[in-house]
């Protein structure tokens, strides 16, 4: 009657496809959003650590991600954003949000899991700082609804909310429908890297059994009655000669014989099935194998195929990255007075890339000349 609108009740949204539990109706099942368990983390930490190649492969990714700059229509805007991209403190000891974006996208490819922290300054003019939280450190839950992440800090009390959600940025990579968990990169490679691993302990024990030879020192008496005295003279004469620091001959009477231990055993051939482990571990990682130091056969359309597959990858982690990248940037802007929009643009992945396209561009430029001459020669004769 007075123009006062009415107030309803605010209405809180949910996945109609998320099923309820049988005990409370009003209440979302989220006892399927597991969370990682530390034991999952440890295994993935392990394999980095057992098998260099993985290690390897995962840095490669991260160098080969390249840097991003800050562009804006407002000059200010873009200057206060790349002087806070370059002197951003990160983690105490960096500098610079690439530092912080690096370490993030490595927690993520590794766990499939990475969480941040943006520290404003005291002033509250700014984002002074930016964190790498450690996973260990941390639980990521659904808060009602799979549509709403939790950060919650583990206590020795229990899992406590952080108090400011909005000051940490989550990410899960590739993440799993119906859960708030993220895939690993390295999922699925336990099992092909135990079994790498079990040939290369192989290769090590058969070794030190071949490689560091032992000798089997057989002695027969003449007339078969067995003297203890001449069976350990015959022992010390042969450790005598078998010392390290000296070089002497074995000399010995009577019928006395010396194999060496496994000598009748061969080293079994390990390379096509270390070959085919190999081949899993790149299509996995999705690193062309060249990359690696694998010398395989290979063409060089073969390696250019490669290539542009691996920049696809880089194109999706970028992806990945950017709306972080946007939000503690646009929360630092904020912060400081500047609403004005920006974007990331990222560096080329590499020269080639650019080279090729020129070459491209070139041929495509020379064929269009060619194709005009011969049209006007043909004008000309008609």
């Amino acid at each position: 009657m007075f123009g006062r609108k009415k107030q309803g009740r605010e209405v809180k949204r949910v996945a109609q496809t998320v099923p309820k539990s049988p005990c409370d109706s009003s209440l979302l099942n989220l006892s399927r959003y597991a969370v990682q368990t530390s034991a999952e983390r440890q295994l993935y930490s392990a394999l980095r650590e057992s098998v260099p190649m993985i290690d390897a492969a995962l840095g490669k990714i991260i160098r080969l991600i390249g840097g991003f700059h800050i562009r804006s229509d407002n000059a200010e805007c873009e200057s206060l954003a790349q002087h806070f991209v370059k002197e951003v403190k990160s983690n105490g000891t960096d500098q610079g949000l690439h530092g912080f974006i690096y370490t993030y996208l490595d927690t993520m490819l590794t766990y499939g899991e990475a969480v941040g922290e943006m520290i404003p300054s005291p002033d509250g003019q700014g984002i002074a700082a930016v964190y790498n939280a450690r996973l260990d450190d941390v639980e990521i839950r659904a808060d009602g609804s799979p549509l709403n992440l939790l950060v919650c800090r583990r206590d020795a009390g229990g899992n406590v909310p952080v108090r400011y959600q909005n000051l940490v940025v989550v990410s899960l990579l590739n993440q799993r429908a119906g859960t708030a968990r993220g895939t690993s990169l390295l999922r699925g490679l336990p099992f092909v890297s135990g079994i790498l691993l079990r040939i290369f302990e192989s290769v090590k024990n058969n070794w030190e059994r071949i490689g560091d030879v032992r000798f089997a020192v057989t002695y027969k008496p003449e007339n078969g009655v067995f003297s203890e005295e001449n069976a350990q003279q015959i022992a010390d004469e042969w450790r005598k000669a078998m010392r390290s620091d000296s070089v002497c001959d074995f000399v010995s009477v009577g019928d006395v014989s010396v194999k060496v231990i496994g000598s009748e055993n061969i080293m079994p051939e390990c390379e096509v099935p270390v070959r085919a482990l190999l081949e899993q571990i790149t299509s996995k990682l999705g690193i062309p194998p060249f990359l690696l130091g694998l010398s395989w056969s290979s063409t060089e359309r073969m390696s250019s195929q490669q290539a542009d597959i691996l920049t696809s990858e880089l194109e999706f982690y970028r992806d990945t990255l950017e709306p972080v990248i946007r939000r503690i940037v646009r929360t630092h802007l904020q912060l400081s007075g500047c609403n004005s929009a920006f974007r990331v643009e990222w560096d080329d992945i590499n020269l080639q890339d650019a080279v090729e396209l020129s070459q491209a561009r070139l041929n495509n430029a020379q064929a269009q000349k060619l194709e005009n001459e011969i049209g006007w020669e043909e004008e000309d004769g008609q």
